[in-house]
């Protein structure tokens, strides 16, 4: 593959750990947090693929408050207005990986373009960048609401491509989520999948161009392809 000449990342689950709600679940609904917190995940995704096949699309909000909803039915859990909005808002300030930061520093010192592109609506995605005080990390933010359509769909992908003005092969796309890496991979960028989990690949006729465990990881990687900055490599030799 070519040296990537930019780098397009996933946001959640991939820069972003969905799962930090999980504590705001379970101070609501105490001993269910963490089954709260995979179901709602689980519709969540499962409400933008059956949006985007229905044709019927509503932002990444609507999708995350009608999984939140559908959760606490199927669990049997009071849900309220009040309660239903608040824990909404945990959404819009999910925490970063704790490597992340650090690592997009290193990609930073690059010289590589950094940008986003995500299922999250124009505002979820700027909330949640802006909470953690990472914004100044990436030089583009991308969401679904331009074509109102989600991923994998490849209106998606081509979103990024045409806002970098570069060649698909010279974009490299980082997702945690293994049907998302394959859908960019079929679109035909080059592909890294951070498998945090150590799980298998989706079936999907795609694989990965590049496998890490981190975004740390890939600093490293990048590092090694481009080579690290003099600061770095001083720093690394003390």
């Amino acid at each position: 593959m070519n040296t990537p000449k930019a780098l397009v990342f996933d946001l959640y689950g991939t820069l972003y750990n969905v799962h930090s709600v999980a504590a705001r679940c379970e101070a609501q609904y105490p001993q269910r947090g963490n089954e709260i917190s995979t179901l709602w995940r689980q519709k969540q995704l499962e409400y933008t693929w059956l949006r985007s096949l229905m044709g019927e699309y509503r932002n990444f909000e609507q999708a995350t408050r009608d999984a939140l909803v559908y959760t606490c039915k199927h669990l049997g859990l009071a849900l309220d207005e009040a309660a239903c909005d608040m824990l909404c808002q945990e959404y819009l300030r999910i925490q970063p990986f704790p490597e992340v930061p650090e690592a997009l520093r290193r990609l930073n010192a690059l010289g590589l373009p950094l940008a986003i592109l995500s299922n999250g609506s124009t505002h979820s995605i700027r909330t949640v960048v802006q909470h953690s005080g990472l914004e100044h990390a990436f030089a583009h933010l991308i969401s679904v609401d331009a074509v109102e359509i989600f991923k994998p769909h490849p209106r998606v992908y081509e979103l990024a491509e045409r806002r970098l003005a570069l060649q698909r092969s010279d974009i490299l796309f980082v997702s945690s989520n293994a049907w998302d890496a394959a859908g960019a991979r079929h679109y035909g960028y080059p592909a890294c999948w951070v498998n945090r989990s150590g799980g298998c690949f989706d079936e999907l006729g795609q694989q990965p161009d590049h496998v890490v465990t981190g975004i740390d990881a890939l600093a490293a990687l990048m590092e090694a392809r481009l080579g690290a900055p003099r600061a770095a490599t001083s720093e690394s030799a003390t």
